[in-house]
């Protein structure tokens, strides 16, 4: 998880307090470094609207951050065709609070389906919001921006945009 400035020292009951009648908008790939940026190289792939209370009352967040959501619907209508590759949490209001990585594997958003297929219905499974967040810096090289996360998974730990 990786969390916009504004929330950047928020607790894990202020974050979902401020996902209230928000929305959680599946993307496909091209996640952008931080949740400050705009998405530019990614479709929409399934909207989520949250409840309100966007969690349940047992979704304290366990040592791995596992809570328990709730949307309005249970399963959306995918609207295009992808593979999902991260999910950005938005206030109500549009304000970003979050973006998390979505997949099977060690992702924080794990869907019903591997894929994303228009018109199909696709679920979210399980969630988790883990802190401390994730951060990222950046410098830019010769070989384009070069950026390293402080996340444990060697395999997210660095990459190279050109």
């Amino acid at each position: 998880m990786r969390l916009a400035e504004g929330f950047a020292s928020a607790s894990l009951d202020e974050l979902k307090a401020a996902l209230d009648g928000g929305s959680l908008v599946i993307y496909s790939t091209g996640r952008p470094p931080l949740p400050d940026h705009d998405v530019t190289r990614s479709g929409v792939l399934a909207t989520f609207t949250f409840a309100s209370p966007a969690f349940s009352a047992d979704s304290s967040g366990d040592d791995d951050g596992v809570v328990v959501p709730a949307f309005a619907q249970d399963s959306v209508e995918a609207e295009n065709v992808g593979t999902p590759s991260f999910a950005r949490a938005l206030k109500a209001d549009g304000t970003v609070v979050a973006d998390f990585s979505v997949g099977p594997g060690k992702t924080e958003v794990k869907l019903s389906e591997v894929s994303a297929t228009g018109g199909h219905p696709i679920a979210v499974t399980s969630m988790r919001m883990p802190l401390p967040a994730e951060e990222v810096s950046w410098e830019k090289t010769g070989f384009g921006h070069v950026y390293m996360t402080s996340g444990d998974d060697p395999r997210r730990k660095m990459s190279v945009r050109g």
